[in-house]
């Protein structure tokens, strides 16, 4: 197999905090549990768009292709051009797929306060009908709550970018996880 060559630095980027090699292995090691989980049955993946937008790519090339898996976003929207959510989740995209009796593992690039998390649980249990849901996170800023079924990665609270994770839309398509450097976004 061949090494992942290092990605540059931004010059935004205090530090690195997961190399794509790291990702990479454990985004692979998420598709065999899922893999394994729902063996025999169809998984419909449903992305938090945009930030779960790489995640999701990776995830679904991981899992065995002899699973069927459909594939699906939903666009929610807490945050806006902040750094913290406003606590109030409101879908921007429904997904275009019937959810009601599906087996459901919603794809998350990041929980920070569980209030989205929570929120599209109930929706797609009670309002989109399906039968069973389960949240898939990159990293969680609070996994003692054990609020994703599958977690890439625990997460000290502190403000990170890359692989899909942005500031103002910005930094998503680094291949690593970074954490910002606080005068970016103290200067917005």
């Amino acid at each position: 197999m061949a090494m992942l060559a290092a990605a540059p630095i931004h010059l935004d980027i205090e530090r690195v905090l997961l190399t794509e090699a790291q990702i990479q292995q454990r985004v692979r090691e998420l598709g065999a549990q899922l893999s394994a989980d729902y063996a025999g049955r169809t998984l419909t993946l449903v992305g938090v768009f945009a930030g779960a937008t790489l995640f999701l790519a990776d995830l679904i090339r991981a899992i065995d292709p002899t699973l069927k898996v459909h594939l699906d976003v939903v666009g929610v929207s807490s945050y806006g051009a902040g750094k913290t959510s406003n606590g109030r989740p409101t879908i921007t995209q429904m997904p275009e797929l019937l959810m009601f009796g599906r087996d459901v593992v919603l794809v998350e690039d990041i929980i920070d306060t569980g209030t989205t998390v929570a929120f599209l649980r109930e929706q797609f249990q009670m309002v989109f009908g399906a039968r069973s849901v389960r949240v898939c996170a990159l990293l969680d800023k609070q996994p003692q709550l054990c609020r994703a079924d599958y977690l890439g990665f625990a997460c000290d609270p502190e403000f990170v970018v890359g692989y899909g994770l942005d500031y103002a839309e910005g930094y998503r398509g680094l291949s690593y996880v970074g954490v910002l450097k606080s005068r970016v976004y103290q200067t917005a």
